[in-house]
């Protein structure tokens, strides 16, 4: 018997995790644009003096498509990752993203345009943000699951980092340039998506699924370096062909069994939307959005651009980290943790951003000693704020989604908690701006209650995932193990296949040491 080593695995991993880069950029870059004068000149309204703006409705309607294209595109991967597998989704999605990229490039100064290039690339956005927890889900050793799958969200904010990093260094170009080359650059992110054609296999899963055994035999021999005959690779073979069996015995799966008692999937469904709902309502978008407010009251002299990249920087440095603690801690222990810190500085953020914080638009030779020290606290517990979100709760919910659902209805679970993403990424930017205007700070008391919600709700309702295979998952779930009880929980029985023949035995060759299950 051989070692499996996973060296190609982590590699393909990180890999389709650039689908994550997608995501984050193309988020990250338009917030940039909206202030750069030619960008406004195009696109905006000329006054009788000449002067253009931009103004709020037309930035709603250049940012929001893109929301909606995602939350249609999560959905509709469902069919696609069926029909012409995970690895063909992957490729279709990435050139509908790559059309929608060069739309926006090449628009002039038609609204209509850019905004569908918005809408198309947004397809493409959401899309792969389902497909790559999916993907990665399958293809990833259980030991580095979570680890593979903290790539994706590592991805997504290095994203963004380097589209706030590429808007601060555009932004001062006079002309076109200063726009077209942030969002141009996202064809050449699409085209090296797209060239995963050439490597880039299918899902072992759902390669069985679709009754091609030998094909996927070979593949999980090339993911674990192992020859196709070695016990290991037969074992693992086996161990899938009989889930699947299992799971096929229903007939087609569709939307509706997402909800359904089999295999308590609308428990492990509604774990998947609430999580994702939760991650969005954490508060940390806030800081994005008035981050610069925050800074003047502390009397720096920060652009929008500055600040941004800073807090992206925070970002990045804060994901790094999740790719051990997501394996050493484990998935209760993260966004329980996560919880807790995010809540202490939303509280006090928010308290002292009410009490101690200047008026907007005071000129800072008017700010007082306590104004200052107020923006200075504020601006400590945002970043601490926006870390905390990085290491816990920004990863967290991705790796959960991407290893709770049996093959048979998987891409459409996975759907669903990415759309649900999408959603509230859509009304939390449509209606937190207009909700700060009229209270301030103190709408970080809202985010304090939804994190304190978020605690209880993982304490009660999300087990641990951490070191189980997607089958043993599944076996977890139909064994009824509570939540609060699932840190130490194994599975009774590990099934070996001896095939003679038509045959297959069922042995339990291991019991868990001294616990039930």
């Amino acid at each position: 018997m051989g070692v499996p080593r996973n060296h190609k695995a982590i590699l393909l991993a990180t890999f389709v995790a650039f689908g994550g880069f997608l995501f984050g950029y193309d988020i990250g870059v338009i917030s940039g644009c909206l202030i750069m004068p030619d960008f406004v000149r195009r696109f905006g309204t000329t006054d009788a003096n000449g002067v253009s703006t931009l103004s709020a409705s037309r930035q709603s309607i250049i940012t929001s498509l893109l929301s909606a294209g995602t939350f249609v595109g999560a959905l509709g991967q469902a069919f696609t990752s069926d029909r012409f597998g995970r690895r063909g989704s992957i490729l279709i999605w990435s050139a509908i993203f790559t059309a929608g990229t060069a739309i926006q490039t090449g628009t002039v100064d038609s609204i209509v345009q850019i905004t569908i290039g918005r809408f198309v690339a947004g397809l493409g956005v959401g899309a792969l943000s389902a497909i790559v927890p999916l993907y990665n889900g399958e293809t990833a050793p259980k030991s580095m699951r979570g680890m593979l799958l903290v790539l994706y969200q590592l991805q997504i904010i290095i994203g963004i980092f380097i589209s706030y990093i590429i808007d601060l260094g555009t932004h001062h170009i006079d002309g076109s340039a200063s726009w077209r080359i942030p969002v141009g650059l996202q064809m050449l992110w699409g085209l090296a998506l797209l060239s995963g054609i050439f490597f880039l296999p299918e899902s072992p899963r759902h390669l069985l699924g679709t009754g091609q055994e030998e094909e996927a035999r070979r593949i999980v021999a090339e993911l674990n370096s192992l020859p196709p005959d070695d016990p290991i690779v037969i074992e693992t073979i086996e161990e899938l062909e009989l889930a699947i069996r299992a799971e096929n015995e229903g007939g087609k799966a569709t939307w509706m069994e997402c909800f359904s008692e089999r295999n308590k999937l609308w428990k492990r469904t509604l774990n998947g939307m609430m999580l994702q709902f939760i991650q969005q309502l954490n508060g940390q978008n806030f800081y994005y959005y008035y981050g610069d407010t925050f800074f003047a009251s502390a009397g720096t002299q920060l652009d929008p651009y500055s600040i941004q990249a800073i807090l992206g920087g925070v970002s990045v440095a804060g994901t790094v980290p999740a790719l051990y603690l997501i394996e050493a801690w484990g998935r209760r222990a993260s966004l329980l943790t996560g919880s807790v810190m995010e809540a202490i500085c939303a509280l006090i953020a928010g308290l002292v951003g009410h009490f101690m914080l200047a008026p907007a638009n005071t000129p800072a030779d008017q700010l007082t000693t306590r104004n200052k020290q107020g923006g200075d606290t504020l601006i400590a517990f945002a970043v601490l704020h926006v870390f905390s979100y990085s290491v816990f709760w920004g990863p967290t919910p991705w790796v959960y989604l991407g290893e709770s659902f049996p093959l048979r209805v998987r891409p459409k679970c996975i759907a669903l908690g990415s759309a649900t993403n999408w959603i509230w990424n859509f009304l939390l930017s449509f209606f937190a701006p207009r909700i700060a205007n009229k209270i301030g700070p103190l709408i970080l008391l809202i985010f304090f209650g939804m994190l304190v919600f978020g605690y209880v709700y993982v304490w009660l309702f999300i087990p641990e995932t951490k070191g189980l295979s997607l089958e043993e998952v599944d076996e977890m779930y139909r064994a009824g193990v509570k939540p609060w009880n699932s840190v130490g929980w194994r599975p009774s029985e590990k099934h070996i296949h001896d095939k003679v023949g038509a045959t297959t035995e069922v042995r339990e060759v291991k019991e868990k040491d001294g616990d039930s299950v």
